[in-house]
């Protein structure tokens, strides 16, 4: 077999290195790359380029953004006395699209999960830890209910428990979301009107 041009077997390599995709899609990627027209190919390159130099991660919730607030934290229309606590950004992409939460989000970035060695330093807990003191919060506004909404699978079920001791000497209402969604699957790929019974349903911890 002729070996394939280096740039190509670049390419391939590095769309393996993504979640999800295989040598298998990795191969057809580049391959569709490599026949489309010049511009789509620039196109992605360019929004690659743009996705690492225009985007961070906001300073108070942890969300990805363009700026420092974000555009959620920045609303001062949102109900600032509510935090909502999910583990991925597109867990806060999921929950907007329903439409039913108008407070604010903390960004914690993984789970905890003992198995892939993941343990609550790892993730963002001590920064929500200090976005729960008083006078941290915009507006100096108090914290009054903290909404963990992390997945309902292990993980979740480890991580939101550990959140729950964790802030219970701060006398804070803690509340979970509802069993609306099935156990074991993920905030993002649930529809918009489970989501929304889950979060109008959700549950003292």
């Amino acid at each position: 077999m002729a070996p394939l041009a280096q740039p190509v077997s670049n390419l391939i390599d590095a769309f393996s290195r993504l979640p999800g995709i295989g040598p298998k899609s990795a191969s057809r990627l580049a391959y569709f790359l490599l026949r489309s027209d010049e511009e789509i190919a620039l196109s992605l390159a360019s929004a690659l380029q743009e996705l690492k130099a225009e985007t961070l991660f906001c300073g108070l919730c942890h969300n990805i953004a363009d700026k420092d607030p974000c555009a959620i934290c920045d609303n001062e229309q949102r109900d600032r006395s509510i935090i909502c606590v999910v583990e991925e950004p597109l867990d806060v992409q999921a929950i907007e699209r329903t439409g039913s939460f108008q407070g604010l989000y903390h960004v914690l970035h993984g789970a905890i999960s003992p198995v892939e060695g993941i343990g609550p330093d790892d993730l963002k807990l001590h920064e929500l830890l200090n976005r729960l003191q008083p006078g941290r919060q915009p507006d100096d506004v108090e914290t009054r209910e903290l909404l963990v909404a992390t997945n309902p699978n292990l993980e979740g079920e480890a991580t939101a428990m550990y959140i729950a001791r964790l802030i219970k000497p701060l006398g804070l209402r803690v509340t979970r979301l509802a069993r609306g969604l099935p156990t074991g699957g993920d905030l993002e790929y649930a529809d918009e009107m489970t989501l929304s019974n889950a979060l109008a349903g959700r549950l003292e911890m």
